[in-house]
């Protein structure tokens, strides 16, 4: 039996250095006990150390792409079912390919799970001006996303924000972008931030491009899962906003369209011509 110990952060390279290591060296996925992050690697380490590295390992690009996405997954079995279609696929490779497999279809729903929670991560991280002094502007956020998403999603930001320094905690890692360089760290407990004016903002922007007559709660939710309402400032005003929804409606049925003047004027002279030509 081979225990393998996976660390939380850079868990994508440590799998796949593992993996191409057992499975060229032929062993079975029932040998193999993936451990991540728990310490119970320890408990039952094995004197063997893993295989050295088989320069004849190979692997549909197909299922690398997949891998690299579903070992964000908080699914514990993630690691052995990804080693266990990789273990099929050397007499079976057109398993890609059959999305009939079972297997094949269940890591497929949680590669679309990872994607969808980096997503959200784009969508709802409120960064908030920590006030520092120096050349460059410090924020600071608090996440907490349904995978393993901030290390493969963090780069997103790093790009997006490259002109200031900033940091998003979550449970379990907490990514830095300091002075343009991007590092990953144990996860920490939420820390205390200071409320700054662009919680307002998001307040306010969100009231603005509300539309009472489009409301459809259930789609609201899916879109913006109630799970995250309690970290976005913009959250507070969903209640009051749905509230009001039917009672703004009526008001805007009643009021009815209106034609600006000049248009009203210019259709006027258009029926006189016609009167006239007759």
């Amino acid at each position: 039996m081979y225990t393998v110990p996976l660390p939380i952060i850079g868990t994508d390279m440590a799998w796949r250095d593992a993996a191409k290591r057992l499975i060229g060296a032929g062993v079975r996925p029932a040998d193999i006990l993936w451990d991540y992050g728990t310490g119970m690697g320890e408990l039952f380490a094995t004197a063997t150390p893993l295989p050295p590295p088989s320069r004849k390992v190979k692997a549909p690009k197909s299922f690398v792409q997949m891998a690299d996405v579903v070992v964000w997954h908080k699914d514990p079995q993630r690691f052995a079912r990804l080693y266990g279609l990789l273990w099929r696929l050397r007499h079976q490779p057109g398993v890609m390919q059959d999305r009939a497999d079972p297997e094949l279809a269940k890591l497929r729903q949680m590669e679309k799970a990872v994607r969808r929670c980096q997503h959200k991560m784009k969508a709802f991280v409120r960064f908030r001006d920590l006030r520092q002094g120096g050349d460059r502007r410090s924020f600071a956020a608090w996440f907490e996303p349904t995978h393993h998403t901030v290390e493969p999603t963090a780069p997103f930001f790093a790009r997006r924000f490259a002109d200031m320094d900033w940091m998003i905690a979550t449970p379990d890692v907490t990514a830095q972008f300091v002075d343009g360089n991007l590092s990953f760290h144990p996860g920490q407990p939420k820390p205390d931030l200071p409320e700054d004016a662009a919680e307002a903002l998001w307040g306010t922007y969100f009231c603005n491009i509300f539309n009472p007559a489009r409301v459809k709660i259930q789609a609201m939710t899916s879109e913006m899962p109630k799970k995250y309402w309690k970290n976005l400032p913009e959250a507070q005003h969903i209640h009051d906003l749905i509230a009001g929804a039917e009672a703004k409606v009526r008001k805007m049925q009643e009021a009815g369209p209106t034609i600006p003047p000049e248009r009203v004027q210019k259709i006027k002279d258009q029926l006189r011509k016609r009167q006239n030509d007759q």
